[in-house]
């Protein structure tokens, strides 16, 4: 009458056991644990300034099995990011050394046998000891543990490599190559730093080109009238270069000439422009011909080269035709941008 209570406790015992060896205690530093297939894999939350060679050097695993395990991580790690680090493979009940090659799995029942018992894989072109490991349903530290292999090795064509060892067997032990010996640890390389140093430089040439325009805009709306020049004649004035006297002016200026009025429908009190070819944001410097007055003024919208458009270079502010200092409805004006 006592053997139901007594098998009860047994199977509890038992329970309570089984869950105490498979449950996997995850790192103080981890969030959580997940298995996939049959891998036991961390999951990491990375924190500031943390690096994909920092996270191995803590959990003690190679970079190429973490790089694998997220799906070939590329870059430097983001703050906050959660990847995952396997780390210990999960231990499951292991059958008798006469049965290992029946409860093999299916994908290597079709090798070839070793002298040991060990199911061998002859390596073909292109494939790694990561391909091998996914084929063959197990990590790439087994694989280097059954064969012997060094840290970092890389299989070659036609070598043969052990894929599933008998209990009986004894890893294979290979001595190291010269090619693994001498190839150096993958290193983090930032990729195409030339073109981006590129693009840093053009940035800040450009930036200090816009910085260089605003200041003169600024220069010219707070300084008074310029004192007219003599009258000049009513042909137009050739182009000539001017010297730069800031290192930023030195760069491509492109010069008009041309007929000026103002903008019918503008109602705002800024130093405005119409250009039929100058980027919208451009600012330009409009000088009046025949009294030698200048303005800047920033380009808003493109001129339709159409109607009575047709001759006209640019249209201005009204505020912009009254600092000009011209009586006439069109009037012959010089532009210079940088475009």
């Amino acid at each position: 009458m006592f053997r139901f209570p007594l098998l009860t406790a047994a199977f509890v015992l038992t329970g309570i056991s089984a869950w105490a060896t498979t449950s996997p205690v995850a790192p103080p530093d981890s969030i959580g644990v997940e298995y996939r297939g049959n891998k036991l894999l961390i999951k990491h939350r990375v924190t500031p300034g943390e690096t994909l060679y920092g996270v191995a050097r803590r959990y003690k695993v190679p970079v190429e099995d973490i790089v694998e395990a997220n799906s070939g991580q590329k870059g430097a790690l983001v703050t906050g990011q959660v990847i995952l680090v396997p780390r210990n493979r999960v231990v499951l009940t292991q059958p008798a050394a006469s049965k290992a090659t029946a409860t093999a799995p299916a994908a290597t029942r079709a090798l070839a046998t070793d002298a040991r018992g060990n199911k061998v894989y002859k390596v073909e072109p292109g494939v790694t000891l990561f391909a091998i490991a996914r084929r063959f349903q197990t990590t790439p530290a087994e694989l280097s543990r059954l064969n012997g292999f060094p840290a970092n090795y890389n299989v070659r064509v036609g070598e043969s490599v052990i894929v599933a060892g008998t209990a009986a067997a004894a890893p294979a032990a290979r001595p190291s190559t010269p090619v693994a010996a001498t190839r150096p640890a993958p290193t983090a390389r930032p990729e195409r730093d030339e073109e981006a140093e590129q693009d840093a430089r053009e940035a800040r040439e450009k930036e200090a080109r816009e910085r260089a325009a605003r200041e003169r805009a600024r220069d010219s709306a707070s300084s008074p009238a310029i004192t007219p020049a003599a009258p000049a004649t009513t042909a137009p004035a050739p182009e000539r270069e001017k010297v730069p006297t800031r290192a930023s002016e030195i760069v491509r200026r492109v010069s008009e000439s041309g007929l000026a009025t103002a903008i019918q429908t503008d109602a705002s009190d800024k130093y405005l422009a119409l250009h039929k070819t100058a980027p919208v944001g451009t600012i330009m410097e409009v000088k009046n011909i025949m009294n030698g007055q200048s303005v800047y003024v920033r380009v808003i919208g493109q001129l339709p080269d159409t109607g009575e458009n047709t001759n006209i270079l640019v249209r201005l502010s009204k505020r912009a035709v009254q600092r000009l200092a011209t009586p006439d409805q069109r009037f012959r004006v010089e532009t210079n941008y940088v475009p």
